[in-house]
C-alpha cells in the first residue's frame, strides 16, 4: 500500500508537471512568437512521455511489493492456523484426561459413601449398646452420671489441693530457706561493717533559763520583744509555767534552729530588745546556713559521692535538723548510702548509684513542709533538675513504691532504707502510736471469714493468727496469709515489715469414762 501512494502521489506531481509545462509553452508561444510552438510541444511532450514512463515503473515495482507482501502474510496465517490445530488436539487430550479423572473420583466417592454408611450403623450400634452399658452401671451403683461425676471431681478437687498446698509448702519453704540465708548474709555483713553508733541526739524546742525572772525580760514590756522574736525568727515562743524554759515551736526546723541559738544568746547576753533581738537572729541564720553547707559536703565526703549540686549539698545539711520517729535524717541517709554500698557490693551491682541513691533517698523531707507532695516525689523533682542520673533519680522515687523500679539499686536501696530504720534503737514511737497500731493490726486480720483469734507479737511486727480448722483448708491458710498482709500494706503505714503468721490445728478430744 506505501508503494501505491508512492505512485499516485508521483503520476500527482508528472501531471502538475505537464501542466507547469503546458503553462511554460504558452508563456512562450505568447512572448516569443509562433516560431517557437513546436519546440515546445515537442519539449513538452518529451517531458509527458517521460513521466508516463517513469509512472508505469513506480506501478510495476509497487504491484511486486504488494504480492511480495500478500505471500508472506499468507504463510504467517498458515503457520498460525496450524499452531492452532496443534493447541486444539493437546486441549481434546487433556479433557478426555480431566473426564478420565472426574470419573475415578465419582467412583471413589461412591465407595467412600458405602463405607460412611457402614460406619454409621457400627457407631449407631456402639452408641446403643454404651448407653445401655451406662444404665446397667447406674442400676449396679444406684447412682446417675451427673452425681458420679460430681463425686469424682470432688475427689480429684480434694486430692489436687492437699498435693498443691504440699508442693506450695515445699516450694516456699526452699524458696525461703535460700533467700533467708542469702539475705542473711548480705545485711549481716553490711551491718557487721558500718557499725554505726546508735542515734541519741533529739532536736528539742526548749531553751533553759537561769531563772524565771528572765521570762519576763523574754516577754517584754506589753509583749514587745516576744513579739519581734517570733516575726523576726517566724517560729511561736510558748511562755507556760515550766519552770525555767520556754518552748519555741514550728514546722520549719531549720527556723527553729535559729530561733533556739539566737535565744540563747539573747539569755547569755542579757540585753533583750528588739533591734538586738534582730541582729542576734541574722548572725543565727548565717551560723545555721554555714552548718548546713557544712553538713552537706561532710555527708558527701562520708560517703564518697563526688560532684552533687550545691543545693543539693545545701537540703542534705537540712536535714540534720529533720527527725522521723526520734531518727535525724542526716544520719539516717548517711547510713543508709553505707548500707546500700556495701549489698550492692555483694551483689555485684552498680556501688556509686546505690550509695547515691541511698544518701539522697530522703532528701524530699528538707522541702516537703513547703511544698505539696510526698517527699519520694519532691526528692525525685529535685535531684533530676540538678543533673542527677535517671537511675538515681529512680532510685529516689521509688523506695516507697510510688513509682515503679527500674534498676537493682533502687530495690537495694529500699532494702538499705528499711535495714536503716528497723534496727535496734534506730526509732522511737510514742505509746499512743503503738497502741493503734497494734489494735488495727488485729483488726485487719479479725475482718477475715474464717479467723477464730488473733494476736499481735513483737512490738507490732508480728501478727499471729488462729483460724477455724473446719472452716480454713491447708490451701486456703496459705491465700488468708496472703491476703491479709496486702491488705496490711495497703491500710497500713510502718516500719520495717510485720510478719504475718496463720495457725491451723485440729485437735481430737475424748474423755474415757
Amino acid at each position: 500500500m506505501d508503494g501505491i501512494t508512492a505512485v499516485v502521489v508521483l503520476l500527482i506531481g508528472l501531471l502538475v508537471g505537464a501542466a507547469v509545462g503546458a503553462s511554460v509553452l504558452t508563456y512562450y508561444q505568447n512572448s516569443r512568437g509562433q516560431n517557437r510552438r513546436v519546440l515546445a510541444e515537442e519539449e513538452a511532450q518529451k517531458i509527458v512521455k517521460q513521466a508516463n514512463d517513469q509512472a508505469a515503473g513506480l506501478i510495476k515495482e509497487a504491484e511486486t511489493k504488494a504480492k511480495s507482501l500478500t505471500d508472506e502474510s499468507e504463510q504467517t496465517a498458515l503457520r498460525r492456523r496450524r499452531e492452532l490445530d496443534k493447541e486444539d488436539e493437546r486441549l481434546r487430550g487433556r479433557r478426555e484426561e480431566l473426564d478420565k479423572r472426574i470419573e475415578r473420583v465419582d467412583q471413589r466417592e461412591q465407595l467412600l459413601n458405602k463405607r460412611q454408611s457402614k460406619m454409621d450403623k457400627q457407631q449407631n450400634d456402639l452408641q446403643r449398646l454404651e448407653e445401655q452399658r451406662t444404665e446397667e452401671l447406674q442400676r449396679i451403683a444406684q447412682m446417675t452420671v451427673d452425681e458420679a461425676r460430681r463425686e469424682l471431681l470432688s475427689a480429684v478437687e480434694q486430692d489436687a489441693r492437699s498435693d498443691m498446698a504440699r508442693i506450695i509448702r515445699q516450694v516456699e519453704a526452699d524458696a525461703r530457706e535460700e533467700a533467708d540465708n542469702r539475705a542473711r548474709d548480705v545485711i549481716a555483713l553490711a551491718v557487721q561493717r558500718l557499725a554505726s553508733e546508735h542515734i541519741n541526739e533529739i532536736a528539742v524546742s526548749v531553751v533553759s533559763l537561769p531563772s524565771d525572772e528572765m521570762k519576763g525580760r523574754i516577754i517584754g514590756r506589753n509583749g514587745r520583744n516576744i513579739r519581734a522574736f517570733e516575726l523576726a525568727a517566724g517560729v511561736d515562743v510558748v511562755v507556760d509555767d515550766t519552770p525555767e524554759a520556754v518552748t519555741i515551736s514550728s514546722f520549719d526546723p531549720v527556723r527553729r534552729e535559729v530561733a533556739r541559738r539566737a535565744l540563747e544568746k539573747l539569755v547569755v547576753d542579757g540585753r533583750i530588745h528588739p533591734a538586738r533581738i534582730e541582729k542576734l537572729i541574722s548572725d543565727a541564720k548565717t551560723e545555721v546556713d554555714q552548718s548546713i553547707r557544712e553538713e552537706g559536703e561532710r555527708a558527701a565526703y562520708e560517703t564518697g559521692i563526688p560532684g552533687l549540686h550545691p543545693e543539693l549539698l545545701k537540703l542534705l545539711g537540712r536535714l540534720k535538723f529533720r527527725y522521723s520517729y526520734g531518727q535525724n535524717q542526716h544520719a539516717h541517709s548517711i547510713e543508709t548510702s553505707h548500707i546500700a554500698g556495701m549489698i550492692a557490693a555483694e551483689l555485684g551491682a552498680d556501688v556509686m548509684i546505690a550509695k547515691a541513691g541511698g544518701l539522697l533517698h530522703d532528701i524530699g523531707k528538707a522541702i516537703d513542709h513547703e511544698v505539696e507532695g510526698t517527699h519520694a516525689l519532691l526528692g525525685a523533682d529535685y535531684a533530676k533538675r540538678y543533673g542527677v542520673s535517671a537511675k538515681v533519680v529512680n532510685c529516689i522515687a521509688s523506695h516507697h513504691h510510688e513509682v515503679e523500679q527500674e534498676c537493682v539499686e533502687a530495690y537495694i536501696v529500699e532494702a538499705a532504707d528499711a535495714i536503716s530504720g528497723a534496727r535496734p534503737g534506730a526509732r522511737r514511737e510514742s505509746m499512743e502510736t503503738y497502741i493503734k497500731r497494734v489494735k488495727t493490726l488485729e483488726e485487719i486480720a479479725n475482718s477475715f471469714d474464717g479467723v477464730e483469734q488473733s494476736y499481735a507479737l513483737q512490738a507490732g511486727r508480728e501478727v499471729r493468727i488462729i483460724v477455724r480448722p473446719e472452716t480454713v483448708d491447708d490451701f486456703s491458710s496459705l491465700k488468708l496469709a496472703r491476703d491479709i498482709a496486702r491488705k496490711i500494706e495497703e491500710s497500713m503505714q510502718y516500719p520495717g515489715q510485720i510478719k504475718v503468721q496463720v495457725i491451723r490445728e485440729t485437735r481430737a478430744v475424748d474423755y474415757a469414762k
